[in-house]
């Protein structure tokens, strides 16, 4: 049997142990965590809606309309009208013929490869993807290919390689990076080649493109046939949950294959509601993306000024590279006692030598609240400057 104490103690000392902190507050810029508040730049509320109050009503609401729980999986009785008004909402928003909710992102990109994909084929990944990609093409029995970051050439042999059925899968905003994968390029090589292109655009959704309706959508608009979008609804719109859109030959092989939305209990109808009510804030949100917008301008201008080792990203992800873990960690810690909060991302989340502070940024932030940010960060790289990993 496996001694999983000494396995702990060991990530200990490697210093890639990870703990969870306890919110005692609404999600927000300012959070309270073990009775202490701080500013917070590590959530994924792009927009501010997690505690928006139109949001929060229409929770209220679906509660009163539908009950707290499903009771049961969508192709039982748990499929509700509210889930069916939130897919049909989804689909015209991103402008294809149908959409299906998930439970959530991981379980989405499950769903799809390993319905669409088998033993004999391939999947050809991004080598940064998120950790769901590569799980679903592992666990599909379809051969992983990898290629390097972005590197369409790279894809293309990749493709000319391959025997059976292709799938090609990449994030649309990179989660650790921060940076945008070539989707109009990738989308070329799928089709030449007649393979399926899978783009997770969860940290594009919502934020990105024209209306927000994503990365991918502003790339490709409403694509091929061959085109799946998978976004979550967790970020941008504040809920929970997530979604595949693409054709009705899609969505129908979907519903009677993916086994993550066959053998699982539906979503809170409640929670669809008040998805809804998020969807048309996005919708009305230019305001809120061009206030975004110009907190990353800011942020990235001032943190250049103060040679800050900032990676290059344009979007709410803004990745600040520590190195080691042990510094990573060091520079979190000194951020928290002057009451910000960022969260330190160590391997294996991204490669050796590749630790960092992954910053991100709200449109409910202020420009305050950038500057004090920016202090923070200029006094603890100071003070961690010698800090031995």
């Amino acid at each position: 049997m496996q001694d999983l104490a000494a396995a702990l103690t060991a990530r200990q000392q490697q210093q890639l142990y990870r703990k969870r902190q306890t919110l005692e507050s609404p999600q927000g810029v300012m959070v309270r965590v073990d009775g202490r508040d701080y500013l917070s730049f590590c959530s994924n509320d792009y927009l501010g809606l997690a505690n928006h109050p139109q949001v929060i009503a229409a929770f209220k609401d679906g509660a009163e309309r539908f009950g707290v729980g499903s009771g049961a999986a969508h192709l039982i009785t748990g499929h509700s009208y509210a889930h069916q008004a939130l897919e049909e909402d989804l689909a015209e928003f991103v402008g294809r013929p149908r959409a299906l909710l998930f439970s959530t992102g991981y379980m989405a990109n499950l769903g799809v490869v390993s319905a669409l994909t088998g033993r004999g084929d391939r999947v050809i990944e991004d080598r940064l993807n998120h950790a769901s990609l590569l799980d679903a093409a592992r666990l599909s029995g379809a051969r992983l290919l990898r290629y390097a970051h972005n590197d369409t050439e790279a894809l293309a042999r990749k493709l000319a390689s391959a025997s059976g059925q292709a799938l090609i899968a990449s994030d649309g905003v990179f989660s650790m990076d921060g940076d945008c994968a070539p989707v109009a390029q990738i989308q070329q090589l799928a089709q030449r080649h007649a393979a399926w292109l899978l783009v997770d655009d969860a940290h594009g959704f919502g934020v990105l493109g024209a209306g927000g309706r994503g990365w991918c959508v502003d790339q490709l608009g409403a694509g091929g046939d061959n085109l799946i979008l998978m976004a979550t609804l967790g970020k941008a719109l504040g809920t929970f949950g997530a979604f595949v859109a693409g054709s009705e030959a899609l969505i129908e092989t979907l519903i009677q294959l993916a086994r993550t939305f066959i053998y699982t209990t539906a979503t809170p109808p409640a929670l669809a509601w008040a998805t809804r009510a998020a969807l048309a804030l996005v919708r009305e949100g230019d305001e809120l993306r061009e206030t975004l917008a110009r907190n990353i301008d800011y942020f990235r201008r001032q943190a250049a000024v103060l040679e800050l080792p900032l990676m290059p990203s344009h979007t709410a992800i803004q990745p600040l590279l520590a190195g080691e873990a042990g510094r990573a960690l060091a520079l979190s810690e000194a951020l928290r006692r002057r009451g910000v909060l960022v969260t330190a991302i160590r391997p294996p989340t991204v490669a050796q030598g590749g630790a960092r502070l992954r910053l991100t940024l709200s449109a409910a932030h202020r420009p305050e609240q950038l500057d004090r940010l920016l202090q923070a960060l200029t006094e603890s790289y100071r003070e961690c400057a010698h800090v031995s990993v």
